[in-house]
Order: C-alpha cells, then sequence, then structure tokens
C-alpha cells in the first residue's frame, strides 16, 4: 500500500521536482529548500502524475526530459490533458530546437542546462513564482495586454503574437521582450539583459564582460523567433557596444 505525503500548510512557495538522477534531485531538492522553497521530489513521472492527479499543487514543475517510462514531454503532455497547468521548466541536457519547439506547443515556461549553477535555476523559478512584471501604465495599473503596432504582449499569461500568430517564446525570452517593448524606444544594455536572465549582479564567466555572449544568443533565438512568423522582422535594433533596443513599431500595419 502506497504512503501517501503528509502535505502540511505552508507559505513558500512549493516546487516539484521530477527527474529518475536520485543524486541530482536530492541536491536540487536541499538547494532550494534553502532557499525557502518547500520541495516534494519525484524518481519518475508515472509518481508525479498521480500525485498532481490528486489535487496537490505546485507554483513550479522542474522535470526532467529524459526518463524510463514516461519521458518529459509525456508527463507534460498527460499534465495538459488533465488540465493541470502547473508552470514547467525543462532541464536538459538537450540542445536541439526541435526538442524546444515540442515543448513549448504543449505549454512548457522555460529550459535550463542541468549543468547550470543553482543562481540561475532561482532566477527562473522567480519570475515564475513573482511573474513577469511590466511597469505601470499612467493610471497607475499594470496592464494586461500591451500592442505596438503588429505586436502584442498577453502579460497575464506571458504570450507573445505577432500579426495575430503566436511566438513560442520561453518565459525567459518573453521577459526580454517586455522589458525592450516597455523601454519605449530608449537603449537598454547587455547587463540590464543579463539581469532578467541571470537575476541582478550574477558574476559571468569569461571576464567582466563575459555576459555580452549570453546575451547576444537570447536575442539571436528571439529574432530568429519572430522571423519565423515575419522573415522582414527588425524589431530588435543592436546598439553597437552596450546594448539593444525595440524598435517602434506602432507605425506598422498588424492585427487588431
Amino acid at each position: 500500500m502506497a504512503v501517501q505525503p503528509v502535505v502540511t500548510e505552508t507559505t513558500f512557495n512549493r516546487v516539484f521536482i521530477v527527474d529518475d538522477d536520485d543524486l541530482f534531485r536530492e541536491s536540487l531538492g536541499l538547494n532550494l529548500a534553502e532557499e525557502g522553497y518547500e520541495v516534494v521530489d519525484f524518481a519518475n513521472g508515472e509518481s508525479a502524475l498521480e500525485f498532481m492527479m490528486s489535487g496537490e499543487e505546485a507554483e513550479a514543475v522542474l522535470l526532467d526530459w529524459r526518463m524510463p517510462g514516461l519521458d518529459g514531454l509525456a508527463v507534460l503532455r498527460r499534465m495538459r490533458e488533465c488540465r493541470i497547468q502547473t508552470p514547467v521548466i525543462f532541464l536538459t541536457v538537450l540542445s536541439d530546437e526541435i526538442y524546444e519547439e515540442a515543448a513549448l506547443k504543449w505549454g512548457a515556461v522555460d529550459f535550463i542546462d542541468k549543468s547550470r549553477r543553482l543562481p540561475i535555476i532561482l532566477q527562473r523559478l522567480k519570475l515564475i513564482t513573482e511573474g513577469v512584471k511590466p511597469s505601470a501604465d499612467s493610471s497607475g495599473q499594470t496592464p494586461a495586454v500591451i500592442r505596438n503596432g503588429p505586436l502584442e504582449l498577453k502579460t497575464d499569461i506571458s504570450r507573445a503574437f505577432w500579426d495575430d500568430k503566436q511566438i513560442d517564446l520561453t518565459l525567459t525570452e518573453f521577459a526580454i521582450v517586455l522589458f525592450l517593448v516597455t523601454q519605449q524606444g530608449g537603449d537598454v544594455s547587455y547587463r540590464q539583459i543579463y539581469d532578467i536572465v541571470r537575476g541582478k549582479d550574477f558574476v559571468a564567466g569569461y571576464g567582466p564582460d563575459g555576459y555580452r555572449a549570453n546575451v547576444r544568443s537570447f536575442i539571436k533565438r528571439i529574432r530568429k523567433k519572430f522571423r519565423d512568423v515575419d522573415d522582414s522582422f527588425d524589431g530588435i535594433e543592436n546598439y553597437p557596444g552596450f546594448g539593444y533596443r525595440w524598435r517602434d513599431q506602432a507605425g506598422k500595419g498588424g492585427g487588431a
């Protein structure tokens, strides 16, 4: 007879870790617990699904891609089919875009290389648990939808659309686009973008400017995703030596 986990009321953010690597799961769980998260971990997708389908909830699920039995994508598909909408971050060593595309289609919000350090995982969790927060408008209200020409950002669900076509951005990529757009054409430095990705004051490798290559990689991926639906997309301009800016699209046509 299976022993049911004892669930106690807590004010901490709750995270599920689903990974068949016992040492990785234990290490990550202990680190997250030290940061104030309540952690429930599972060695396989089947037990995690059973727990979630019993009504247990979390702020986020950290999900391994490669597992025996149900792999990570199968777990995500089952979750969505059962209307379990908990945000999912994949922990993976797979870098091929085909994996990311498949997972985003089923509602994953982000990907993290399993070799990344804890502060990076914490920053991604922070984006989920605290939300992607745009600036308040002149009335003091946070807009649920931000439009700029063909661009539409739905901040309540962290989804981006271009000419009414959804752009499959990860939560981190959405946060970068949102930040660029809400700067109203102002220049955004590499460091400001890197703080969104890695957390404020995170120390990058490869010297004092080591973060720039990382930021360029993110911008390249974002541009490609927009150009996949509009090959003339030119919304992100480079300010050489400093960073990027969002090109005002207000005069361009687009979906209503």
